[in-house]
């Protein structure tokens, strides 16, 4: 039992300082996602106005070409490289399943992170990439090579759509798994009606005149805002994941703290019964004695 406590406390020891090294992983990558995040969501609403404007979605880019018939599907998972951090990867995982078996396609998976890769190749799904052992403070260029691929599998055809699958940041007890489409991209009036937000918005949209054309504009935005999509899915999934940690390592020295009280408590007895048992045989052994005498 002694052997059995001192084991516990060893690991007690190791979760409590994997909590506070994911505690202060997690404030860098916090901070990384905010600094990023209004950025990217003012560049999809600039970005799905113009592709709200009249004229061919094709024509304008062909990043924003809706394919007629959707064939083939590539999911970009984001997991982490490696574990100790509760259902994190679990749940992103489900989520990304759940939503394959509805999209009624052929579905590529392209795996960012050695747990998300192995859980797909042991559920034999077809995985065509996987991008692992990033750095623990990706830049815009660790994922630019994820983007590019997206990028050039969609214009050479051999996917209709790509969504990613990756795990929202909200707050250090709370992080939801999300599904989103990045290409082709989704017009403002579709993301309006899917928000209940109709009619509304689309009048706001014919206020804006841009300069110089929306050709000119989307040639250059659309190719790096597909990337910056990528990108902000990585630190919104590494914040997770820090957060889903440092949860999970504060929960495990919780509960090995309780098992070592248990244990205790439980040696305790079995020492005071020894002792009890030692001191009744050695007062049985005197009372012989006595006898004897």
């Amino acid at each position: 039992m002694r052997l059995q406590i001192r084991s516990v406390k060893n690991i007690a020891q190791v979760t409590k300082a994997l909590e506070a090294v994911s505690a202060s992983k997690v404030r860098k990558a916090q901070l990384a996602v905010m600094a990023t995040r209004q950025y990217a969501a003012k560049a999809l609403q600039i970005l799905r106005h113009l592709s709200e404007q009249p004229g061919n979605m094709a024509s304008l880019h062909p990043l924003l070409q809706t394919r007629a018939q959707v064939k083939n599907v590539t999911i970009v998972l984001y997991t982490s490289d490696r574990g100790l951090c509760g259902a994190y990867n679990t749940n992103a995982l489900r989520s990304a399943l759940n939503y394959a078996r509805r999209v009624g396609a052929d579905v590529r998976y392209v795996a960012v992170g050695r747990k998300g890769r192995d859980l797909l190749i042991r559920r034999k799904q077809n995985v065509v990439a996987e991008f692992v052992n990033l750095p623990s403070n990706p830049t815009y260029a660790d994922s630019a090579a994820i983007g590019r691929l997206l990028v050039d599998d969609f214009l050479n055809g051999q996917t209709d759509r790509v969504y990613l699958a990756y795990t929202d940041f909200v707050n250090m007890l709370r992080q939801e798994p999300r599904v989103v489409q990045v290409l082709p991209l989704q017009p403002e009036s579709a993301h309006a009606q899917e928000a209940g937000e109709g009619a509304k918005t689309n009048k706001l949209l014919a206020a804006y005149e841009y300069e110089p054309s929306q050709e000119e504009l989307l040639n250059v935005i659309i190719p790096r805002f597909t990337q910056l999509q990528v990108h902000q899915a990585l630190l919104e999934s590494l914040a997770s994941e820090h957060a889903a940690r440092m949860t999970a390592m504060r929960n495990a020295t919780d509960n090995a703290k309780d098992l070592i009280a248990g244990l205790q408590l439980s040696y305790n007895k079995a020492r005071q019964l020894a002792i009890t048992s030692d001191m009744l045989d050695i007062a049985g052994g005197a009372e012989a004695l006595a006898k004897a005498e």
